[in-house]
């Protein structure tokens, strides 16, 4: 049996063209898996319960809310894709790749996942700490793919700025993974069905 050495063990940087949609699915789970944990450990340092985050409000006014500031968002993003240059809105390609070729149901399923993990960590946990602003510097500065570009990573700060005080102003958990949901949602509707109709 051949031994295991680490230093046999090479990294290189890869461009989404070089993933296939396997290898994509695996790192965008084993991601937000990995967000997930930090999360919720991340929550048990502070000296909090992270299950009591999830709590269910008695009042459904927040969903309101969320749906009312996704609405707000997509508006904003469609509106300024038709505005700005493609090249300048580019995240190269990964967004299109996740969602150009996924059934309806795996698109709501990548969107609650995602929504759920980024949210616990981002919202539940880190701005706890440091609050909605620099929780927002922080959020942008993790999608580096949009960092080449000033619009996409201002707009990445905006709507996480908005979402912090979305949370801060409902008070759950819920109404921030609900806007991020919707919006993730939508957005990835419209690249898998406005690539259908340009084939």
């Amino acid at each position: 049996m051949k031994k295991f050495d680490i230093r046999n063990i090479k990294i290189r940087k890869v461009t989404v063209d070089e993933l296939d949609d396997n290898m994509l699915l695996v790192n965008l789970y084993l991601t937000q898996l990995l967000t997930l944990i930090i999360g919720f450990i991340w929550v048990i340092l502070q000296g909090r319960n992270a299950i009591n985050l999830f709590a269910i409000p008695d009042s459904f006014e927040f969903a309101g809310w969320a749906a009312g500031l996704a609405a707000v968002i997509v508006a904003f993003d469609i509106g300024i894709s038709r505005w700005v240059p493609e090249e300048a809105m580019d995240d190269g390609g990964v967004n299109e790749k996740i969602f150009r070729k996924r059934a309806v149901w795996h698109i709501a399923l990548i969107s609650f996942i995602v929504a759920v993990c980024e949210e616990l960590l981002f919202r539940g946990a880190i701005q706890h700490s440091i609050g909605p602003y620099w929780t927002s510097i922080l959020f942008a500065a993790i999608h580096v793919r949009y960092l080449r570009h000033w619009i996409p990573t201002g707009m990445v700060f905006g709507i996480s700025y908005g979402i912090g005080l979305l949370y801060d102003f409902t008070g759950t958990l819920w109404a921030p993974i609900a806007t991020h949901f919707l919006f993730d949602f939508v957005m990835g509707l419209i690249i898998r069905f406005r690539k259908e109709e340009q084939k």
